[in-house]
């Protein structure tokens, strides 16, 4: 796909930055003329017309007054709340722990019927054992400067994977092979993720993909971490932050790269054998 995976949330933040430009120009004023009705430095301006700063609810009342559209206000706070919802700071929703994080989840993967996710370095959440857990939360923590509760944030991640078991969801979760090779852990931590991705992969309700390093022609090539909750939401994993996706079209081009990927993958037999083959190497 071409567009960066927080195109979403910039567009969202660029369109209510436009209409804010709009409104000036139309009512005739000036970056400066603007600036001083508001009771601000005309470099404000400029960072909300280009989407550098994002206005506030004040901000937006002050601008909306000052160009005699007062009644465009509500519409536009709502609009640039909502931009600023799509893009969440990892570090901002773990200040109270990795732990509140995972539980924060349990609702949104109850409600999804079909989850589809593609993980190019790590195994998906929904199939991580408590050990391989607890290393990957772990150095997250630590990557972010926060609390280190890994252990009972590994204890709610896999508490919160007993999804996978509740009658009404189906799941099809793709990886590449090296996730099998990254080690997360010591080599008995690891050992015991890919001898549970043996059994988790054999489950009824779950579609296990894994796509080979020697594919050739590649119909798609790797991806960003993402995960689609039907078809209504696609999260994006980056280092600092979660994207979310909710711009119809752009959840289809990532539905449309996700079935690219799929149609890579290999199962059953096949992708037991490339897990088997990441067991030996262990040893």
């Amino acid at each position: 796909m071409s567009q960066s995976p927080s195109s979403s949330a910039q567009a969202a933040r660029e369109n209510v930055a436009r209409r804010l430009r709009d409104l000036r120009r139309n009512a005739g004023l000036t970056v400066t003329e603007l600036a001083n009705e508001c009771g601000w430095h005309h470099a404000k301006t400029s960072r909300i017309e280009n989407a550098r700063t994002p206005p506030s609810p004040t901000d937006i009342r002050l601008w909306c007054r000052a160009v005699g559209a007062i009644d465009q206000a509500p519409d536009l706070i709502a609009a640039s709340q909502h931009a600023e919802s799509l893009y969440r700071e990892w570090r901002q929703r773990v200040r109270t722990g990795l732990a509140k994080l995972q539980d924060s989840y349990v609702e949104l993967y109850r409600a999804t019927e079909l989850l589809r996710e593609y993980s190019p370095v790590l195994v998906p959440g929904l199939l991580q054992t408590e050990g391989y857990a607890r290393a990957l939360l772990s150095m997250s923590a630590h990557f972010l400067g926060v609390p280190d509760d890994a252990a009972q944030a590994a204890a709610a991640r896999v508490q919160r994977s007993q999804v996978i078991h509740e009658p009404g969801h189906r799941f099809v979760l793709l990886i590449e092979e090296a996730v099998l090779h990254y080690q997360l852990g010591d080599a008995e931590a690891m050992a015991a993720q890919l001898g549970y991705l043996l059994t988790a992969g054999a489950l009824p309700q779950v579609s296990f993909g894994i796509i080979p390093t020697a594919t050739r022609d590649r119909a798609m090539w790797p991806q960003e971490t993402f995960t689609a909750h039907d078809d209504t939401l696609v999260s994006v994993e980056l280092a600092t932050a979660e994207v979310n996706i909710t711009q119809p079209s752009e959840i289809a081009l990532y539905l449309r790269a996700f079935e690219q990927l799929r149609s890579m993958a290999v199962y059953g037999a096949d992708a037991r054998a490339l897990i088997v083959k990441a067991i030996d190497a262990l040893r």
